[in-house]
């Protein structure tokens, strides 16, 4: 799990040199998804409990871009990590020849600025 979830950092590293707007327009969602510090935290802490959600990672400026919205929530009460958000936005993105992955993005209170919470793929289904 380790080395998942340094790959999924550098990864990151190497994604946001590549990308200094740190963000990637959402069709479905027709706004800006940003990528910050909290997106690496949560992504490489759940990621990388599974390969294939280690792989799913790879795919970012895709899911970014191509996710669609499933549900709408509020953030869990219970979780420090999402009490700066309003609403928490459930995506699914269906890659061809990987499967269903899913994107979770949190909506900023105030500036109401779309984050990339978490990636992972979805296992069965």
């Amino acid at each position: 799990m380790l080395i998942r979830k340094r790959f999924i950092k550098d990864f990151y590293a190497i994604w946001n040199a590549a990308n200094p707007t740190k963000n990637v327009y959402n069709i479905d969602l027709h706004d800006f998804i940003n990528v910050r510090f909290l997106s690496i935290q949560e992504t490489s802490l759940l990621a990388a409990l599974s390969y294939k959600s280690t792989l799913a990672v790879t795919y970012l400026s895709e899911i970014l871009e191509k996710a669609k919205v499933e549900n709408r929530m509020h953030p869990k009460s219970n979780n420090k990590n999402q009490k700066r958000f309003s609403e928490m936005i459930v995506m699914k993105y269906d890659k061809k020849e990987f499967g269903k992955i899913k994107l979770t993005v949190g909506v900023l209170k105030g500036s109401r600025q779309k984050i990339q919470y978490c990636v992972t793929a979805i296992e069965n289904g």
